[in-house]
């Protein structure tokens, strides 16, 4: 007879908009949130450096099937360039490369950075998460390996600078699309700019559907002493699926699509989803089912029927 694989932790299923203070690495954020929930399988949607704060979303249990789409979504950023000092980083942490006593005006600032929006290239920082021949472009950086980084397309929706409290700082907002580096975009600026900058500070406010005004801390978090108050901290799997439509499946069928069945869709269901799609793409397929609120399947709507593509086994019973 087969010994019982043990499991260790709990089945605990969903997102947590996690506001991440500075110093602490996601990877810390996920582990302390992992004996936290004594979760059985914790991550996260989207690496912040550890000298910024903001917005960490974190995925337990099934909802990390769902991470892609909260790194693919659209994010924003508060950020403050420090002028006259470059770093190899390109923020605090780094060894100072360069000096020099131009400063920029506001109305530079501003010219330069509309050049910054829509589809841009973009080099990432060489102290980046970026793997290079199988290894981290930031070790490779801090080994004083010489290594040059591809550029790619990034999406900028908005650049602007919302403040300049004096002639050493400027303060900026963006927001963008998947795989943009605040980094980058001060080192470019510096370097039209014809100035020396770093980021000095970074908030990451907004993360897709997640934002800072109910986002919550870990200090938060580590009063609670109920079980069920955690649990209530936690938003649904779909909350970074936004843009799909739903379907509202029965029991039955919900049974069925958890063991990867095909299912055949309702009129009125089908009606539903043809209403809430795109109307704009008519090609687009994709919805989510679910059963009295819970995610249960993502897949594709095909004459007349759901054909699941990732199944959710999350337990209708938990609070989240």
């Amino acid at each position: 007879m087969a010994r019982q694989r043990k499991r260790k932790g709990d089945p605990v299923s969903g997102w947590l908009n996690l506001f991440k203070p500075v110093e602490m690495t996601s990877t810390q954020a996920v582990a302390i949130l992992k004996r936290l929930y004594n979760a059985e399988k914790v991550g996260h949607g989207g690496t912040l450096d550890p000298l910024a704060d903001g917005i960490l979303p974190i995925a337990f249990g099934e909802a990390t099937k769902t991470v892609q789409w909260a790194m693919d979504s659209e994010k924003e950023y508060v950020f403050t360039i420090r002028w006259g000092v470059s770093t190899a980083s390109q923020d605090a942490e780094g060894e100072i490369t360069a000096t020099s006593d131009a400063r920029p005006t506001r109305e530079a600032v501003e010219a330069v950075l509309a050049n910054y929006l829509g589809l841009i290239e973009q080099v990432p920082p060489k102290f980046s998460a970026i793997k290079v021949d199988g290894q981290r472009a930031y070790d490779l950086a801090r080994e004083g390996e010489d290594f040059e980084l591809k550029s790619r397309e990034v999406m900028v929706h908005s650049a602007k600078v919302i403040g300049m409290p004096d002639a050493d700082h400027t303060v900026v907002h963006v927001t963008s699309g998947k795989g943009f580096y605040v980094r980058a975009m001060a080192r470019d600026l510096a370097f039209d700019l014809e100035c020396e900058g770093y980021i000095s500070q970074l908030r990451r406010t907004r993360v897709g559907a997640f934002s800072a005004p109910d986002a919550i801390s870990v200090e938060a978090l580590q009063g609670m002493t109920e079980k069920a108050d955690l649990l209530a901290a936690l938003k649904p799997l779909q909350s970074v699926l936004t843009g799909i439509p739903d379907l509202a499946v029965s029991p039955g069928d919900a049974a069925s699509l958890r063991q990867g069945r095909t299912i055949m869709l309702m009129p009125h269901i089908l009606e539903a989803w043809r209403d809430a799609r795109n109307p704009a793409d008519e090609e687009d397929r994709v919805a989510l089912a679910t059963c009295n609120g819970t995610a249960v399947a993502l897949g594709d709507v095909r004459a007349g029927h759901f054909e699941p593509v990732r199944v959710f086994n999350i337990r209708e019973t938990q609070s989240a």
